[in-house]
C-alpha cells in the first residue's frame, strides 16, 4: 500500500480538549490527588500538565512542562507542591500553539502591597472573543506571555479591581463568550466557574469534609471523591475554610452541553446526565444497527479503543460474533519521525495491526466512533482486506462531522472533513468500503435520553449555539502576525 506522507499525520480524529481539576483539602495530599485526579483526565489532553499549590495564605507553587502527566512530575516533584489547595490541568491546545508559554495553570498576579492578588488558572473551553479582550487588556497596559485564551482570563481576573477573587470573577464572567469551565485558585480559596451555555462539563465532587472540582466524575472515583452534581451553566462555586459557598453569576442561556462528549472526548466510566457513558455508547451501536444493519455480515470488530463499546452493542443487536480483528498498540504517543520509504508501505500498523486468523474470509462489520478527515479509516480498510477480509463494512457512531468546533475542539477545518460536500456513498467509494453508514443525529439523542434543545451539536449540523460563533478567527487567533504580543517573563 503506497501511503501519502500526509496520511501518517497522527490525527485520527477530533483532539480531545483539556482537563481541569481543583482541591481545596487541609489535612488531605493535595498534589498528590491531583496528580492522580490528572492521570485519570489525561485522555482530555496529552500535550501538556501542570499543578499549583499552596498552603492557606501561603505563596503559590506553579509546575507545569511539555509531555504526559506522568512524564511531567516524579515523586519529589509532588513533595515540592505541598499545601493545602491546589489546581491542576492537562492540556490539548484549541487556542495557542504548543509551546511551554501555553500550558497550564496560568500564573498572574497584578497589583502590589495589599491590593496584590495571586492567582493559578486552568481553563477548559475556548473563548470566540479573545482577540476583544486580548486587545482591551493590552490597552489597559496589561502584558502577556503566551498566545492562549486562557491567560486573558487570569489576566482580567488578577487586574480586576474586586476586593475579593468572587468579586472578580462576577465581574468578568459577563465579559466573557464562548466555553469556559474554569478553576482559579488563590493562596486561600478555590473557585469553579461555567459558561452560561454549559457547553464543556464540569462537576463538583466531596472528599471526606471538603470539596473538589473536576471535568469529569472519572477524577473523582480515582481519588475515593464522591460526585455530588455539575456546576451549574453560568454558576461560581468557592471553596475555602468556610466550606462550599455557590452563587448564579450570569443567569443560565440555552443549556448547550457538547453532545460529542457522550460520543466520543469523555472516558466511559464517566457519568453525564446521570448515565455512565459505557452504556450510553453501547445503545448508539444497538440503534446504529437498526438504522443500518448489514446483511449477510459475519463479524462485528470495533477500532480500537474509541469505537469498542458501540461495537459490542451494534454486535449484541445484530446477534453478530465480535471479536478483536484490529490490535491496537496503546504505548504508541504522538511521533514527528517519518517512517521512510522502507516502513512507509506498513502504514499505520505502527498503532494498528489486523490479524488474518480472524478477519480472513469474514464479511466484517467495523464500528468507529467518528471519522473526520478520513486517511486512518482509509488506511485500516485497506489493511483488512490485505488481512483476507471479504467484505469491509463501515458503522460510525456519530453522524458525519461536517462543520468545526468553535468551544475548545480541534476537528481540522470544514475543508479538510471527508464528509464536507459528500454523500455516505462518494465517503464510502473514497474509503473503498463495501458500504457506509452513520448513526442518525436522532439515534444520538435517543441513546443518551436527551434532546437538540439542552445541547450543542455544531460540528454535526452547523447550528452554533452563541450569537458570533462562525467568525471566531481559530485556535491561532493570538498568533496572527496583526496581533504583536511583547514577551514578556514567564510565570
Amino acid at each position: 500500500m503506497s501511503l501519502d506522507p500526509h496520511d501518517l499525520d497522527p490525527r485520527e480524529g477530533p483532539r480531545d480538549e483539556c482537563g481541569v481539576f481543583g482541591i481545596y483539602g487541609p489535612g488531605h495530599e493535595v498534589s498528590r490527588l491531583a496528580y492522580f485526579a490528572l492521570y485519570a483526565l489525561q485522555h482530555r489532553g496529552q500535550e501538556s500538565a501542570g499543578i499549583a499549590a499552596a498552603d492557606d495564605g501561603g505563596y503559590i507553587v506553579t509546575q507545569r512542562a511539555l509531555g504526559l502527566v506522568n512524564q511531567v512530575f516524579k515523586e519529589h516533584d509532588l513533595r515540592a507542591l505541598g499545601g493545602d489547595l491546589a489546581v491542576g490541568h492537562v492540556r490539548y491546545s484549541t487556542t495557542g500553539s504548543n509551546e511551554w508559554e501555553n500550558s497550564q495553570p496560568v500564573h498572574r498576579s497584578a497589583g502590589s502591597g495589599g491590593n496584590r492578588r495571586e492567582l493559578a488558572l486552568a481553563h477548559n473551553g475556548n473563548l470566540i472573543n479573545a482577540v476583544e479582550l486580548h486587545s482591551e487588556l493590552r490597552a489597559a497596559g496589561v502584558s502577556f506571555s503566551s498566545t492562549s485564551d486562557s491567560e486573558i482570563i487570569a489576566a482580567a481576573l488578577a487586574s480586576h479591581e474586586g476586593d475579593s477573587i468572587e468579586a472578580a470573577v462576577k465581574g468578568v464572567m459577563p465579559r466573557l463568550q464562548g466555553a469556559y469551565s474554569t478553576v482559579v485558585m488563590t493562596n486561600d480559596r478555590v473557585v469553579a466557574f461555567r459558561d452560561p451555555n454549559g457547553i464543556r462539563p464540569l462537576v463538583l465532587g466531596r472528599i471526606g469534609e471538603r470539596y473538589c472540582v473536576a471535568s469529569e466524575s472519572c477524577a473523582f472515583d480515582i481519588i475515593g471523591a464522591e460526585l455530588v452534581r455539575e456546576v451549574e451553566p453560568g454558576e461560581m462555586v468557592s471553596i475555602s475554610a468556610a466550606g462550599l459557598q455557590t452563587h448564579q453569576v450570569v443567569e443560565p442561556a440555552r443549556r448547550s452541553f457538547c453532545v460529542f462528549e457522550y460520543i466520543y472526548f469523555a472516558r466511559p466510566d464517566s457519568r453525564m446526565n446521570g448515565d455512565v457513558l459505557q452504556a450510553a455508547r453501547g445503545r448508539m451501536g444497538e440503534i446504529l444497527f437498526r438504522e443500518a444493519p448489514a446483511p449477510g455480515a459475519d463479524l462485528v470488530i470495533a477500532v480500537p479503543d474509541s469505537g469498542n463499546p458501540a461495537a459490542r452493542g451494534y454486535a449484541r443487536a445484530a446477534g453478530l460474533p465480535q471479536d478483536d480483528g484490529l490490535i491496537k498498540n496503546r504505548y504508541v504517543g504522538r511521533t514527528f519521525i517519518q517512517p521512510g520509504q522502507e516502513l512507509r508501505k506498513h502504514g499505520l500498523r505502527l498503532k494498528f495491526n489486523p490479524l488474518p486468523e480472524i478477519v480472513g474470509g469474514k464479511s466484517l462489520v467495523v464500528v468507529d466512533d467518528s471519522i473526520v478527515r478520513g486517511n486512518t479509516t482509509r488506511q485500516i480498510v485497506q489493511m483488512l482486506r490485505d488481512a483476507g477480509a471479504r467484505e469491509v463494512h463501515m458503522r460510525i457512531s456519530a453522524p458525519p462531522l461536517r462543520n468545526p468546533c468553535h468551544y475548545g475542539v480541534d476537528m481540522s477545518t470544514r475543508e479538510e472533513m471527508i464528509a464536507h460536500n459528500r454523500t455516505p456513498a462518494e465517503i464510502a467509494e473514497i474509503l473503498g468500503t463495501d458500504s457506509l453508514a452513520y448513526i442518525s443525529m436522532e439515534g444520538v439523542y435517543e441513546a443518551v435520553r436527551g434532546t437538540q434543545a439542552t445541547h450543542c451539536d455544531a460540528c454535526f449540523t452547523g447550528n452554533y449555539p452563541l450569537a458570533g460563533t462562525t467568525d471566531s478567527k481559530g485556535k491561532f487567533a493570538l498568533e496572527d502576525g496583526a496581533i504583536a504580543l511583547p514577551m514578556v517573563a514567564k510565570a
